[in-house]
C-alpha cells in the first residue's frame, strides 16, 4: 500500500472528540486540556537498515535522529517541546548498545528541551525505535501554526539548505529547528500563515500544504539554497530527510536573512490560488509539477 493511499484513509475514518483541536493530517496532534496552552504530540519510528545503516552510525547519532525527527514536528506548528518517551526493540546483536543510546537520547533531549520521561523496551528480529515528543503552544495570538493556512499572494520560504541529505550525513547530525520556529512566531504573528517540516522532499511537503490549503505554489529553482549546488534543484526537492522548515507568509513580511540561532531564511516562491499542485519554475521559464517529488513510505 502506497502512504498516500493510506493516509486518505485514516484522515477519512479517524476518530474525533471535543478536546481534539488537530487530529492526523498535520505535524503534530492538537490537544486542549483546558490549560492556558495546547498540547502537542506527535510520534516517529527509526528502523535499522532504513533509516540509518547499522554497520557504520554510531550510537550517539542514531540516537539523535531518533529524537530528532519528533522535535522536528514541533518546530513545524511553532511550539515547544516539553517531553518525550521512546520505545525501543532490539535484534540480539545490538542489545549491548541499549545503554549508550538510552544517555545519548537523555543529553540531547535535556538540550533540546524534551527530556526523556520513558519508555519501553524489548528485544525483536529488528532494532527499531518509536520516540514520541509533547510540546506546547499558546492558544492566544495565533496558536499552532498548521498547514492549512497558506493564502494566495503569500511568500513561499524556507530555512537552511536543501538536498543531499543522505550523501552529506545532514540526515543524521542535523539540529531540529524548535528554536527558529519560535523565533518565526515571535517575529511574524498572525503574518506568519502555515508551515511544515520538509522530511519527505521539499516538492511532497509543499505539496502538503498546497493540498491543505486549497492553494497553488511556485517555487523558483534559482532561490532554493542547496546543500550540494551540483546536484540542482530538480534532483535536491525531491531527496528528503532535510528536516527544514517550508512556510508562508504575508507577501509584506521581512525576515532577516539570518535568525538569532544562525538559522538562514530564503524566500523561494510564492502562493498562488491556482489549483492545490506545486510547481518548480526552471530557468529559461519552463514550470515542472513537483508535488509528489519526494520519499513514500509505503512504497
Amino acid at each position: 500500500m502506497r502512504e498516500t493511499s493510506f493516509l486518505r484513509h485514516v484522515y477519512a475514518n479517524a476518530t474525533s472528540s471535543d478536546h481534539v483541536v488537530v487530529g492526523p493530517g498535520d505535524d503534530c496532534a492538537v490537544l486542549d486540556t483546558g490549560g492556558p496552552d495546547l498540547l502537542l504530540i506527535t510520534t516517529d519510528q527509526l528502523i535499522a537498515g532504513r533509516h540509518y545503516d547499522p554497520k557504520t552510525t554510531s550510537p550517539e547519532l542514531i540516537a539523535r535522529k531518533a529524537l530528532a525527527r519528533s522535535v522536528s514536528d514541533i518546530a513545524a506548528m511553532a511550539g515547544r517541546p516539553t517531553a518525550s518517551v521512546c520505545t525501543a526493540s532490539f535484534a540480539p546483536a545490538d542489545e549491548q548498545l541499549a545503554t549508550a543510546l538510552f544517555d545519548a537520547m537523555s543529553r540531547f533531549g535535556a538540550e533540546w528541551g524534551a527530556p526523556l520521561v520513558g519508555g519501553d523496551f524489548a528485544s525483536g528480529d529488528t532494532t527499531q525505535f518509536s520516540t514520541t515528543v509533547l510540546g506546547s503552544v499558546s492558544r492566544a495570538g495565533v496558536g499552532p501554526v498548521l498547514r492549512s493556512g497558506a493564502r494566495p499572494g503569500d511568500l513561499v520560504w524556507v530555512t537552511g539548505r536543501i538536498g543531499a541529505s543522505y550523501e552529506t550525513g545532514h540526515h543524521l547530525g542535523f539540529t531540529p529547528r524548535h528554536a527558529a520556529g519560535l523565533e518565526l512566531r515571535e517575529r511574524l504573528g498572525d503574518r506568519l500563515h502555515a508551515m511544515i517540516d520538509i522530511s519527505d522532499g521539499l516538492g511532497r511537503d509543499a505539496g502538503r500544504i498546497a493540498k491543505a490549503s486549497s492553494v497553488g505554489l511556485v517555487i523558483d529553482a534559482e532561490r532554493v539554497p542547496l546543500r550540494v549546488p551540483e546536484r540542482g534543484a530538480e534532483v535536491s526537492v525531491a531527496d528528503g530527510e532535510d528536516y527544514e522548515l517550508l512556510f508562508t507568509t504575508t507577501a509584506g513580511a521581512e525576515l532577516p536573512a539570518t535568525l538569532g540561532d544562525g538559522t538562514e531564511l530564503s524566500c523561494i516562491g510564492r502562493v498562488d490560488a491556482g489549483d492545490a499542485g506545486v510547481r518548480l519554475r526552471l530557468s529559461g521559464g519552463r514550470e515542472i509539477d513537483i508535488a509528489e517529488a519526494g520519499w513514500d513510505h509505503g512504497s
